[in-house]
């Protein structure tokens, strides 16, 4: 990874990467987006796989959540049993692409010392119980690389915003 590229990582996170692995998404100007890092980071099970580093986005995310959108888009997945299945398949997919990036000598690491579960059996940003959401950001950042059910949902609800202010 450039220098530069890995410079522009860290100011985004505020801090060096832990564990990171690669730039997965990158915007039209080539600047990170999304990144990539190891399931496995100084010996401990590290089950978010990809984070939203881009600031706008971020932002974006931050003042939906604080706006109340989790809960509202929970509401909708409560009472909704395709959008559920559709996150149970999202996060059983993510699961095996997570598994796909892993190592041998990883594997061996995590189910040695028992704890292959937090990987095994947690999805995207590590949700355990795969009809809730935790953290749009993780949803998106994943949605970036593989879409999703939940990027879907933020994405239409982007969309519902700009048409009720034109």
């Amino acid at each position: 990874m450039e220098d530069s590229l890995l410079k522009i990582v860290e100011e985004r996170l505020g801090r060096p990467p832990r564990g990171l692995r690669e730039i997965a998404v990158v915007d039209s100007a080539g600047l990170p987006m999304v990144i990539r890092v190891a399931s496995l980071v100084g010996g401990k099970p590290f089950p978010t796989l990809y984070w939203l580093i881009d600031p706008v986005l971020c932002l974006r995310i931050d003042r939906a959540e604080a706006a109340g959108l989790i809960a509202d888009l929970q509401c909708r997945i409560d009472v909704d049993s395709a959008l559920r299945e559709r996150m149970r398949d999202d996060h059983q997919a993510h699961i095996a692409l997570r598994e796909s990036y892993l190592m041998p000598e990883e594997i061996h690491q995590l189910r040695s010392r028992g704890l292959w579960p937090a990987l095994a059996e947690r999805g995207i940003g590590g949700i355990a119980d795969f009809s809730r959401i935790r953290c749009l950001h993780t949803w998106y950042a994943s949605h970036l690389v593989v879409p999703n059910t939940v990027g879907r949902l933020l994405e239409d609800h982007w969309a519902s915003l700009a048409e009720a202010n034109q």
